[in-house]
């Protein structure tokens, strides 16, 4: 890819393990979307990492997440290597996306340190180029339920509290808790227990009990209140693990989004309950929107059509005229 950018006379360059480029001068517009893949499920039928173009599908890990959106957004790009443009466009293809958003935090820091902070942001991601201008957030949390280790066989008589017991308890609890009215894009705030862990042997009373819960959040709630309202509910204790990934969501009255439309009356406006780089973009406004279909990511065989593709690079590049309308008009004024 770099290569690609700079015989077409780009300047582009590394920052870690993602690459930056940048067309123009101004306020900058970004596009990101990350290289990165999950690794292979299990039942591919075909080689993961051998792309085949087939009755017009592109076959290959990653092709619909999120490397469609890679190649639109190359393409338009590279279709304004030789305009005039109101502001900066910036290409960021970036690492561990699917990992840690460390390829992206990278990139804001770069932008930063330049002094060219994104004024908007388009993140690629499949979603079959509906925009979804708002974003859940992820709390991980641990529930901790104690009770007394003893010998199986004594609980009884000794009246030993078994932390299971006493987890599964709560587990039922948590369906009480109460937060509020579903955000209007991104639907309620969700808690899902997705592992659990508890005794030593088999013939030992749990001394301690632990679930991680998932929490999908919205704007609607703070961190804190979230904890606060599940500690309501349950018996346990309540660890926070990780509340890094704070939900996004980008007025529909923003230039960015008024541009997209624009581009794509057609698109729906929507929310998205999948996390992305989106999660990045402080006091940034943001559109999530990309070539593919967000069912097809992480799975067996993974593809995405040809046209997706295409019609994913037409829009691009209509979104950027769109901006630049925007743009030049209020420069006008």
């Amino acid at each position: 890819l770099g290569d690609l950018l700079r015989k077409n006379g780009v300047a582009v360059e590394p920052v870690g393990n993602s690459l930056l480029a940048t067309l123009g001068e101004g306020p900058l517009l970004l596009f990101d979307t990350h290289l990165d893949t999950v690794p292979p499920a299990a039942g591919w039928t075909r080689e993961p990492w051998d792309v085949q173009s087939i009755d017009g599908r592109v076959y290959g890990l990653g092709a619909n997440d999120a490397k469609a959106s890679v190649a639109a957004m190359t393409a338009a790009f590279l279709a304004f290597r030789e305009a005039d443009l109101p502001f900066t466009l910036a290409l960021a293809l970036v690492e561990c996306e699917e990992t840690r958003g460390t390829g992206t935090e990278a990139v804001l820091a770069e932008l930063a340190r330049r002094g060219t902070p994104p004024a908007a942001a388009g993140i690629g991601e499949p979603t079959g180029l509906d925009l979804a201008v708002a974003q859940k957030g992820l709390m991980v949390l641990e529930l901790v339920a104690r009770g007394d280790a003893c010998h199986a066989a004594n609980a009884a008589a000794l009246g030993a509290k078994n932390a299971a017991r006493l987890l599964a308890y709560d587990l039922v609890a948590l369906e009480r808790a109460d937060f509020g009215a579903p955000h209007p894009r991104l639907g309620p705030i969700t808690v899902e227990p997705t592992q659990l862990r508890a005794g030593t042997a088999r013939n030992v009373v749990p001394g301690e009990a632990v679930a991680v819960l998932d929490v999908r959040t919205t704007p609607a709630l703070s961190r804190r209140e979230i904890v606060e309202r599940i500690g309501r509910v349950v018996a346990g204790e309540v660890r926070v693990l990780s509340d890094r990934l704070v939900p996004r969501e980008t007025a529909e009255g923003a230039p960015l989004v008024v541009a997209a439309r624009r581009a794509r009356p057609e698109a729906r406006l929507c929310g998205s309950a999948t996390l992305s780089d989106m999660v990045f973009m402080e006091g940034i406004p943001a559109v999530k929107c990309g070539p593919g279909r967000s069912e097809r990511s992480h799975t067996p065989d993974e593809y995405v059509l040809e046209s997706e593709i295409l019609e994913g690079a037409r829009f691009y590049t209509r979104l950027v005229r769109a901006y630049a309308e925007l743009r030049e008009r209020e420069e006008a004024a």
